[in-house]
């Protein structure tokens, strides 16, 4: 069976030695130290592999099932969900007011990392109960926040998110789903929703639906869309549950993974719902919902990749197959294991240096959340949301490249499902879809992004690239030749990028929407190539100053200069693309294909 170790030690550095948490101005960061940080990454990956990791198969086998319109989750998943909630796991980073931990942001998405590798369907019932709450959070009235959020942040009551229905995904301007005013202040929703991730299930003593409806007489198109609180049992005023609403579950949907994850067809009967935030203004506050989420999913694509790298390295060291070319490592048996071959070090060297780059980038996102949020920091608000649809395209996509690399290293025994590499790559494939596809992240990199606010946030990036390289170039020939030439490099290929769209957008907006795709994946590597520079410069940092655990730092130059070398120029082969234009992609007439 598969396994799962919390990479506690990685995490650590990255938190202390790379984004040096403690000095930061951001209200909180300075009780995040070392120690506590260390004892709160120690439990979680405890849970973790003890509790979630045992469950991930089994949840994979099981799936969840309705009867008599009631779901019911795998087997152990009502008292893990129980002992996550006991811990006050599902509140880390939410306000005490409601009964949260108020930890910063990035212990929450540190901890997150942990829980969904070990079980990624399982971690779903939390995250969007979190994402959920958020929304409450930041449109609902005292009273609704009141109402619900110390039952959402505890997790006795799970959030879910309501967008799809079965003829518009992506556009929602299209929906049906209708919310008719009552003389009370209630509107009855009407409608179907499908792809309901957690939609239903018996771990929570209610579930609170925000789903999003077009009142009657609303302006077309998606300015007309309002958000609603629509909760599976409505709720007396002192917080009691009372009836049953007009809400229930059509079929659980049959999925490619994460089967232990309820994925629901929602129906809404004239349910009662509550308006949250403005009238006509719910894509307003179902995007502080889906942000939140891109980030998260984003995080999920690590995870995955970084709990199939695990078992693949594991399988490497242990299984023998031919001999070293350069003389025999295992006199004593048949053959060598299979990491002697450069093959299996190769796909494996793209796994890790994946894993822990991306790693750094989803932490430092998370600390420019934090400043954002914490001390209303508008420049920090401005880069992270450039680089969300970054985070959640770039990372999913190759998340799921790096499962398939795991299960490619077990040969034949990684497609069969007794040795449990499958699932990785089936729960991984899903990040790349929900929560706006990934063409759509790159439509809205290329097409919002880039432009917003003049160009500011994207300029901003570069001079922080720019500044880097300024100041951390000539003071090491072989840190300059291994990471900063690379990263300066990368660079201009991304600003040249931009360059091109400038240039030829305007007059064919298909020349830019065409590579758009390809800037995503060029801004990532760009994204990884910064975060490697300086982990490169901690470790050496370390080293410079007799590191007690010399081995891990050595390690972490030796991964870093990998990605630099073999992954990092990928960023010419993108721009290659995107200079060729329109013309090749949109020669076939439609009839033609």
């Amino acid at each position: 069976m598969p396994r799962y170790t919390a990479p506690t030690k990685d995490m650590q550095f990255v938190l202390h030695e790379v984004l040096d948490v403690t000095a930061s101005d951001i209200p909180g960061y300075d009780e995040l130290e070392a120690d506590f940080t260390s004892a709160i990454l120690e439990e979680a990956g405890k849970i973790s592999a003890e509790v979630l990791a045992p469950l991930n198969p089994v949840g994979d086998t099981e799936g969840c099932r309705l009867e008599n319109g009631v779901v019911y989750t795998p087997t152990g998943f009502r008292a893990a969900f129980e002992q996550v909630k006991s811990g006050g796991w599902p509140g880390l980073d939410m306000p005490e007011q409601y009964g949260g931990q108020n930890m910063p942001y990035v212990i929450g998405t540190a901890v997150g990392e942990f829980f969904s590798a070990a079980n990624q369907a399982f971690t779903m019932y939390q995250g969007l109960t979190h994402g959920a709450a958020s929304a409450i959070l930041a449109h609902g009235t005292d009273a609704q926040k009141d109402l619900y959020l110390p039952r959402m942040v505890s997790c006795e009551w799970t959030g879910t998110m309501n967008l799809t229905e079965p003829h518009c995904g992506t556009d929602l301007g299209m929906m049906r789903t209708r919310a008719e005013p009552q003389d009370d202040g209630t509107y009855k929703i009407t409608g179907q929703k499908i792809f309901i991730s957690s939609g239903d299930h018996d771990m929570a003593d209610n579930i609170v639906h925000l789903v999003l409806a077009r009142i009657a007489g609303a302006p077309e198109g998606i300015k007309g869309v309002s958000l609603f609180i629509v909760p599976k049992i409505l709720v007396n005023d002192d917080g009691t549950l009372g009836a049953r609403n007009g809400v229930a579950v059509g079929k659980i949907e049959e999925k490619m993974g994460i089967h232990g994850n309820s994925t629901c067809v929602m129906n809404y009967d004239g349910a009662t719902g509550y308006l949250l935030g403005e009238a006509h203004k719910g894509m307003r506050a179902m995007f502080t919902m889906m942000n939140e989420a891109r980030l998260g999913v984003g995080m999920q694509g690590l995870a995955q990749a970084e709990a199939a790298y695990q078992n693949a390295l594991d399988y490497a060291r242990d299984r023998l197959q031919g001999r070293d070319v350069t003389g025999t490592k295992n006199p004593d048996g048949p053959a060598d294991p299979l990491i002697v071959h450069p093959d299996i070090r190769r796909s494996l060297m793209d796994q890790k240096s994946f894993a822990e780059g991306a790693r750094a980038f989803i932490l430092w996102g998370a600390t420019l959340i934090d400043s954002a949020h914490r001390k209303d920091d508008k420049a920090a608000d401005g880069l992270v949301s450039l680089l969300t649809p970054v985070i959640k395209g770039f990372l999913t996509d190759q998340g799921y490249d790096m499962t398939i690399k795991a299960q490619q290293v077990y040969g034949g025994h990684g497609y069969i499902e007794e040795w449990g590499m499958s699932q990785y790559t089936r729960d991984a494939r899903i990040a790349m879809i929900y929560e706006g596809a990934n063409g759509v992240q790159a439509l809205d990199l290329v097409g919002r992004k880039l432009a917003q606010d003049g160009g500011r946030h994207v300029m901003a990036f570069f001079d922080l690239v720019k500044t880097f390289v300024k100041e951390n170039a000539g003071q090491d020939a072989d840190y300059d030749r291994a990471f900063i030439e690379p990263l300066k490099a990368a660079s201009k290929d991304l600003q040249a990028a931009g360059m091109y769209f400038m240039q030829n957008g305007m007059k064919n907006p298909n020349n830019a929407l065409a590579g758009s795709y390809d800037f995503m994946h060029m801004f990532g590597h760009v994204c990884l190539g910064l975060m490697w520079a300086r982990m490169g410069k901690a470790a050496m940092h370390a080293l410079a100053n007799s590191a007690s655990d010399a081995a891990f730092y050595e390690t972490k130059l030796a991964t870093g200069r990998y990605y630099m070398a073999r992954q990092l120029p990928a960023t010419k082969l993108h721009l290659s693309r995107i200079q060729s234009g329109a013309d090749t992609v949109m020669a076939l007439e439609a009839a033609n294909f």
